[in-house]
């Protein structure tokens, strides 16, 4: 199946308002893809379905072919979709470390486990796990450091890491770079594209165009609810109607940036 996930005439409305309306995306397996547009033209909103924190109004979300269609968070999560926030949610007090440990369930709380000595080799393989994804994202020298100590760039790659070992086949990204210095936003950036090389798949949305259209395979452009241009990095860029809608600038040279 070349598409993990797709939406069929997905709609959402709040007090009338056509938030999302007839929406049709296809992201495929292994790649990236980039959902833009001007505020409020539904960026948000169509991820906050997909992952369940909305239920949709109409319409379909299909995942490996799977109806997910406004299922809650905690049932999407089980088919792993993993989704990261804007402003990134650890839990400030724990560790860089114990922060990953918890996004992984643990065995050794079932009973059946508890009776013997297997989940103690669990727990064991679990902290290996979790510090080989440090040492990928660049954080392994933080790992005892306690989460609120941490950098924005550095709680974005934490985000990562927790989306990793929740075994995520398919991670939903809002604004992974927002607010991150250009050197460190490349950083999770080279970071994302080396785990697409590894077969996880990337849904994001992110304004800083500068920055991230170099990295995807696959754009959306949204206004208004709706879908108005897809292609690649170049295809939009010289798209006249990304360019009058997106970035209102439809007689002069447009450059893309935030």
């Amino acid at each position: 199946m070349k598409e993990i996930l797709k939406t069929k005439n997905l709609s959402k409305f709040f007090y009338g308002l056509k938030a999302l309306d007839r929406v049709n995306i296809g992201v495929e397996r292994n790649k990236i893809t980039l959902v833009i547009g001007p505020n409020g033209s539904g960026k948000t909103t169509l991820i906050n379905v997909i992952s369940g924190f909305y239920k949709a109004d109409e319409g379909q979300v299909l995942f490996e072919g799977n109806d997910i269609t406004s299922k809650p968070p905690h049932e999407i999560h089980k088919y792993g979709i993993v989704r990261t926030f804007q402003i990134p949610q650890p839990l400030k007090k724990l560790t860089v470390l114990e922060n990953l440990l918890i996004a992984e369930e643990n065995p050794g709380e079932r009973i059946s486990n508890s009776l013997t000595k297997k989940w103690i080799k669990r727990e064991e393989e679990t902290v290996e796990k979790a510090y080989s994804f440090l040492e990928f994202l660049g954080l392994d020298h933080l790992w005892d450091s306690e989460a609120y100590k941490l950098s924005g760039g550095q709680l974005k790659l934490l985000e990562v890491g927790r989306a990793l070992m929740a075994n995520a086949k398919l991670v939903v990204m809002d604004e992974p770079v927002a607010g991150v210095n250009p050197v460190l936003a490349n950083n999770i950036l080279d970071r994302i594209t080396e785990l697409k090389k590894q077969g996880i798949t990337f849904l994001i949305v992110e304004h800083r165009l500068d920055l991230v259209l170099k990295y995807v395979d696959h754009v959306y452009v949204m206004a208004n609810g709706r879908i108005i241009a897809e292609g690649d990095s170049n295809e939009i860029l010289n798209n006249r109607e990304v360019i009058e809608v997106y970035l209102g600038a439809p007689d002069k040279e447009v450059e893309c940036r935030v």
